[in-house]
């Protein structure tokens, strides 16, 4: 390094000629070795001229006509702008990847009443776990016993605790703040959410989006064509008079000017950097296309239960017609029990909260967007909206059943064959970050938002309203495929986000341009179905991926802008000015860097839980099991300032 340092000092003197010829010699062999090993294995490999082969050609040409100081620059700034590209990349690419240094090493195991600390990665499905304050936990599971407040951070990016009891699933990394609880495993290492998560970045770094594409492929194009334009450039000056060393100088100097380095490297780095500041905030993108479709959308189409709501629907009224209200939820919940739908799980807990045992209920079948039927001894018994009712031909026009009816509440009927039962009413609320988010697209510039619901329409317009959606955009009493239809009406006007559960919705998230997954942390089938999957229930994650997109096309344009001026600039300067060499290098080189440090702005805009707290952290601290009370103690100071 001090001689390649000496030998870009002027020196007199013949001592002072052979070391600074040494110290050339080292500049050429240390810059352009590697990069003509690297242009050697992509030609032979892939039959493409890489850039490092224009950078390497050149030198060479420089050294070749007189000016080796030049070619030693040019070498050089080549050599740091590539270490520079490489590590700004690489810390885009370790954003995600550090998650995998959170893991816990150990876990304790509770068997037979006996508690054993053994390596977190030999935990297998159904082990029971315990769990004290301040321990991360080793894998996914439900709780079992005892309550208390995780951060979450690591996985969904909520930046405030979440308060857990038993049956709330718990997920890998995230740290138990208070209480000791008892988890069994539901998932083992390999297949933890952590893992899936890394798997799913790995894979969406990979695949390139569009405008990568249609980068590299005009920059592996634009390289032959800068090589053969460089050898008519000497011809051409040579023609006009120039000896061939001026030649030379002045299309190696082309040459320089004109490679596409910053155009080929402005898309990924914007890229990758969205993908990864996304990822830390608990939205996952598969790929670059998804990040640059959602960037263009102009339609937003919402599914209602689960997604604009909280799907945690409560039972508020209950109508038997025998007046035999204990055995109509009896039975109701009994039927409900095979099913895992959001108002099934309001009766079901209602029925618990009565300590009413559900009766048994066989051959339970889903009808979908109907209800759901099965057999209670020799009779068929179902549960669900009037549409399942017609189907059984059953007839909802007793005078307390019209009563639920009326109301803006979901109404679930239950009946034996032909024969109504009784109903009863079912509410859910919305989320209380859909409002701020519906708000927020619109300011963004999202021209169409809809909400379509398989739910009737006075129960919609009660959550349209509330959400301040139009009378026209609110669609009710949709089976899956009028869900399908209409996204594919929207499509045709424009670019169309659906936004749904991931499950329910799977064929609306597959026709929309971009589907993205609700709540997405515990659900296989959620992020498999999607474009983009919201770890967090948080609907502001949702505007804050949209504003992060739009983000990313922006500074993608900008970079390209920039890439395309810059290399314009330069090559007018070869072409009909005296531009020396070492300043095309310094203005190629210097550009290639500006716009991948551009790209990384990205990494600084991460999703954030609110707009009006400060960003939560990616990275828990980790707090081992024998961390001492005031550590502790510290570590919830940390988390208070930090949401606070």
């Amino acid at each position: 390094m001090l001689l390649a340092i000496l030998a870009l000092w002027p020196l007199q003197g013949a001592a002072a000629a052979y070391f600074s010829l040494a110290g050339l010699l080292l500049v050429y062999l240390a810059g352009g070795l590697p990069a003509a090993w690297r242009a050697a294995a992509t030609l032979w490999e892939e039959r493409i001229l890489d850039i490092d082969l224009l950078m390497v050609v050149a030198a060479v040409a420089a050294a070749a006509v007189g000016a080796p100081f030049e070619g030693a620059v040019l070498l050089t700034l080549f050599s740091l702008s590539t270490t520079l590209e490489d590590r700004a990349l690489g810390r885009a690419r370790r954003a995600i990847e550090a998650l995998m240094e959170l893991r816990p090493e150990t876990a304790l195991r509770k068997a037979g009443g006996a508690v054993s600390e053994i390596p977190a990665a030999d935990l297998e499905m159904d082990d029971v776990v315990v769990l004290r304050p301040g321990a991360r936990v080793p894998a996914d599971g439900v709780i079992v016993a005892g309550r208390g407040s995780l951060d979450e951070a690591n996985i969904t990016g909520e930046s405030m605790p979440v308060a857990k009891e038993p049956g709330a699933q718990v997920f890998e990394a995230t740290v138990n703040l208070d209480g000791v609880l008892e988890v069994v495993v539901t998932k083992t290492v390999e297949e933890s959410t952590i893992a899936r998560m890394i798997a799913l970045v790995t894979e969406a770094q990979a695949a390139k989006a569009p405008s990568e594409r249609f980068s590299a492929w005009f920059g592996q194009r634009y390289t032959v064509a800068v090589m053969a334009g460089a050898v008519l450039a000497f011809a051409a000056f040579y023609w006009l008079g120039r000896d061939w060393e001026g030649a030379l100088y002045r299309s190696a100097t082309l040459l320089v000017a004109a490679s596409p380095c910053a155009i080929v490297i402005s898309v990924p780095a914007a890229i990758l950097s969205a993908l990864s500041a996304a990822a830390r905030g608990g939205v996952l993108f598969k790929g670059g296309g998804a990040l640059e479709t959602l960037a263009a959308v102009d339609t937003f189409a919402f599914d209602k239960t689960g997604t604009l709501t909280t799907g945690k629907a409560t039972v508020t009224a209950i109508v038997a017609l025998d007046s035999d209200e204990r055995g109509f939820l009896s039975l109701l919940a009994g039927l409900e029990a095979h099913s895992e739908h959001h108002s099934a799980a309001a009766i079901r807990q209602e029925a618990a909260s009565r300590d009413i045992e559900p009766m048994v209920v066989a051959n339970v079948a889903t009808r979908p967007s109907a209800g759901i039927v099965g057999e209670w001894g020799d009779d068929q018994v179902w549960a669900g909206n009037p549409r399942l009712a017609t189907q059984m031909k059953a007839a909802i026009d007793h005078p307390a059943l019209k009563v639920l009816a009326a109301d803006t509440q979901t109404v679930i009927y239950l009946g034996r064959g032909a024969q109504v039962l009784g109903a009863v009413t079912i509410a859910d609320q919305i989320r209380p970050t859909s409002v701020r988010a519906v708000a927020a697209l619109r300011q963004s510039g999202v021209a169409t938002i809809v909400m379509m619901t398989g739910d009737r329409l006075p129960v919609a317009q009660r959550i349209g309203a509330e959400l301040g959606l139009k009378p026209a955009e609110i669609h009710a009493d949709m089976l899956p495929e009028d869900k399908v239809r209409m996204v594919s009406e929207l499509a045709a006007a424009g670019k169309i986000a659906f936004v749904g559960d991931g499950v329910n919705d799977a064929a609306a998230l597959a026709r929309a341009d971009v589907g993205i997954a609700m709540g997405a942390a515990g659900s296989d089938v959620a992020l498999q179905a999607a474009d983009v999957a919201l770890l967090s229930e948080d609907m502001g994650r949702l505007a804050d991926a949209h504003r992060l997109a739009q983000r990313s096309a922006s500074i993608i344009r900008q970079n390209l802008a920039f890439a395309m001026g810059a290399m314009a600039i330069l090559v007018t300067g070869g072409l009909f000015f005296e531009l020396p060499l070492p300043l095309a290098v310094i203005g190629h080189e210097g550009g290639t860097v500006l716009v991948v440090l551009n790209g990384l702005r990205l990494l600084r805009d991460p999703i954030r839980y609110e707009r009006n707290q400060s960003r939560s952290s990616s990275h828990a601290p980790a707090i081992s099991r024998s961390t001492s009370s005031a550590q502790r103690q510290a570590y919830h100071r940390k988390i208070s300032r930090r949401v606070g």
